[in-house]
């Protein structure tokens, strides 16, 4: 198969630039081949935190590298960025709307989020497709679609890549016979879908040639709902050559600024500051096990979403609950035992996952849970809930804990077998056979389906024409 010409399309960039260019400077592009011309990562920009960006950004420098793709072009919500920066061949393209916009985007963005997840069970807006705020959703998928188009009538692609429900109507709006593909990245249920949304989400979603899902039970489900999607369940992935093994002076290092003492023990969480992330149910677990383990510290680690950024949306829930989890611990009068280490680059996460004793997953509903993995890499347990994708590739006590995150107790009971007396074999085994079980998702084996899939879409397309 000769290479392809690849349009990836995701809401959250691949980079974020932390002091953005001057409004005249953002209709130029930034970066030649040798990448962004001296920009200093943690100073001047930062990779995007979250699975999407750490999915797709090693699949396409892989398949680069491979000789799959002849080129990558990347476009995403940017409105802070410069029109594009180029990153040797692939090029990230910037999308902005007008801040009157955003608003109403954002409203609906976060609508069919919590909606989809569960966590705002007394609205059920059921009417969202119809209201006000939903015109200004399609604006953006629409504004979106048109660069695409743009750009494809320069560039002709071979296939579009799509990545979750933010950009889901960008499919339908692209207007073209060329093979699209979508991924889903949240987790998927019909049954909590309002009977209104249905037939305008079948129609989104039958726009695409191939649906991808992160976990059997999604792909059941979207089947129930859209039976003549075609659908593929692939498990998100990493590379693990992403993830150092840090200096114990490093690690030292970054322990002392967090106030980590030598003696310490920590419980370790990563995830953006939201609801949905089940950073309450830590704290809450951790504060009932707390006076029997004294060395014990819980470390939460993470900020908002892109969305809730001064780069993106500026939308105000993750200020608001991490305002609301520090008065957690403040009443339970911990606040020398749970550290909020915020946003960390990769190398000081890594210290992190090397210093914990284990990881917890504590999300009320998760996609997947590519931390997990994570934890694994780095030869640490994880106590993982059950309403996660990855739950399915976890046997209960052989490569991980399970736990119900609506039993107040089972955190915390999970917590006590990773700490008490005897607990070292647990542990041992639990990373053992979790590296093990971490494999299914390194990058290797999504070159592999990745490619297989890309090769089948274009091929299906050079038949039909």
């Amino acid at each position: 198969m000769a290479p392809l010409s690849l349009c990836i399309n995701t809401q959250t960039p691949l980079i974020q630039f932390l002091n953005p260019p001057e409004a005249g400077l953002r209709d130029s592009s930034y970066g030649g081949p040798t990448g962004l011309l001296g920009l200093r990562e943690g100073v001047d920009y930062r990779f995007s935190p979250g699975g999407v960006t750490r999915m797709v950004y090693p699949l396409v420098r892989r398949l680069l590298e491979k000789g799959v793709l002849e080129e990558a072009h990347w476009v995403a919500f940017n409105p802070r960025g410069p029109r594009t920066v180029r990153m040797g061949k692939m090029t990230l393209h910037n999308v902005s709307i007008e801040t009157e916009r955003m608003s109403g985007y954002g409203k609906v963005k976060e609508a069919i989020w919590g909606r989809i997840h569960e966590i705002d069970a007394a609205e059920p807006h059921n009417d969202l497709f119809w209201s006000e705020a939903f015109s200004e959703y399609a604006y953006y998928n629409r504004i979106t679609a048109e660069l695409i188009r743009s750009l494809d009538d320069e560039l002709d692609f071979d296939v579009f890549y799509v990545h979750d429900f933010q950009q889901l109507a960008v499919g339908q709006m692209l207007g073209t016979l060329k093979p699209k593909i979508f991924r889903w990245h949240i987790p998927f249920d019909a049954t909590v879908i309002p009977e209104q949304w249905r037939a305008l989400l079948k129609a989104y979603l039958d726009s695409y040639d191939v649906i991808v899902v992160s976990a059997r039970k999604y792909a059941a489900s979207l089947a129930g709902l859209d039976p003549d999607a075609k659908i593929l369940r692939l498990y998100p992935y990493v590379d693990p050559g992403d993830y150092s093994r840090p200096s114990q002076e490093r690690i030292a290092a970054v322990s002392e600024r967090f106030g980590i003492a030598p003696q310490d023990e920590v419980a370790l969480v990563v995830g953006r500051m939201d609801p949905i992330k089940g950073q309450d149910r830590a704290i809450k677990a951790f504060s009932s096990i707390a006076g029997e383990f004294p060395a014990l510290k819980l470390v939460l680690v993470g900020n908002g979403s892109f969305s809730g950024s001064k780069s993106g949306l500026g939308l105000s829930k993750s200020a608001v609950w991490r305002a609301h989890l520090e008065e957690m611990v403040k009443t339970a009068a911990l606040e020398n035992r749970v550290v909020f280490a915020g946003h960390l680059l990769q190398e000081d996460l890594d210290c992190m996952y090397e210093r914990c004793k284990f990881t917890i997953l504590p999300s009320v509903r998760e996609g997947f849970g590519l931390v997990a993995v994570e934890s694994w890499l780095h030869g640490k347990p994880a106590i993982i809930t059950q309403r996660s994708g990855i739950a399915e590739l976890v046997r209960d006590g052989m490569n991980g804990l399970l736990y119900d995150p609506d039993d107040a107790g089972a955190l915390a009971s999970q917590m006590r077998a990773l700490l008490g007396p005897g607990s070292g074999r647990l542990r041992a085994r639990l990373a053992r056979n979790g590296r093990t079980t971490s494999k299914k998702c390194f990058l290797d084996a999504a070159e592999k389906a990745e490619g297989k899939l890309l090769a089948e879409v274009t091929e299906a397309a050079v038949t039909e024409a």
